[in-house]
């Protein structure tokens, strides 16, 4: 194993080849939940969780303050537009911001990055009030920050599977890297019955990777038990 490339190296040497990566920062409800429907989808190159929107210092799970609970992934616009990630945003969950629930821990809200991403969500955003016929209620405000959430939090549902993530640490020199692994996503999405093995190993075969790197990474699918 110690002569093997970590899993760290092999994503980055697939990254390296992209053309473009971009990033997305959004709250739609319970971060965990998120994390795994959007971490199984091709495209998506990383996810985290974590805390944005608010004023309050050094938020943490226990005390976020006025933040909110988000997820910011980077991606791949050229296999997944950021007006495919919005459609799938707005289709599930519920965009009326509930006052006084659980303060603005669990809002709809979306964070802009540039003008682009901006113009790009006041359209989808039209384009669906128009199509249902209602108000949609998330808020839409400038990227100011986030915080990210604390260890057991970063793919939750994977971490459940103490088997398969104690094999899976044996291929990453940190969690740090474990958490933002490609793989860990697309597993902490199968886990929730987002995607299956089949999916995520067809998608290896089309990494721009050398063939060492593909059987390594094949393998560890092949040897992780549930």
């Amino acid at each position: 194993m110690h002569n093997e490339k970590t899993m760290q190296t092999i994503e980055a040497e697939w990254h390296s080849h992209l053309p473009k990566i971009e990033t997305a920062t959004f709250g739609m409800g319970c971060f965990w939940g998120t994390d795994a429907r959007f971490g199984q989808l091709p495209g998506i190159i990383r996810t985290r969780v974590g805390f944005a929107g608010g004023a309050t210092e050094n938020p943490t799970y226990r005390g976020m303050g006025d933040h909110t609970e988000t997820i910011e992934m980077d991606f791949n616009p050229e296999i997944l537009s950021f007006e495919e990630i919005l459609h799938i945003f707005w289709n599930n969950h519920t965009s009326t911001n509930r006052v006084n629930y659980k303060e603005r821990q669990y809002m709809s809200i979306l964070f802009y990055h540039d003008e682009q991403q901006k113009q790009s969500i006041l359209n989808v955003k039209k384009e669906l009030e128009d199509d249902r016929n209602e108000t949609i209620e998330t808020e839409v405000v400038p990227y100011s920050g986030f915080t990210l959430a604390e260890e057991h939090h970063q793919k939750y549902y994977l971490k459940r599977f103490s088997i398969a993530v104690d094999l899976l640490n044996t291929h990453y020199p940190s969690m740090d890297a474990f958490t933002h692994s490609t793989l860990t996503a697309r597993l902490n999405g199968f886990v929730r019955e987002f995607g299956t093995l089949n999916d995520i190993k067809n998608e290896v075969s089309d990494w721009d990777i050398g063939e060492d790197s593909r059987q390594i990474v094949l393998d560890i699918l092949k040897r992780i038990r549930w």
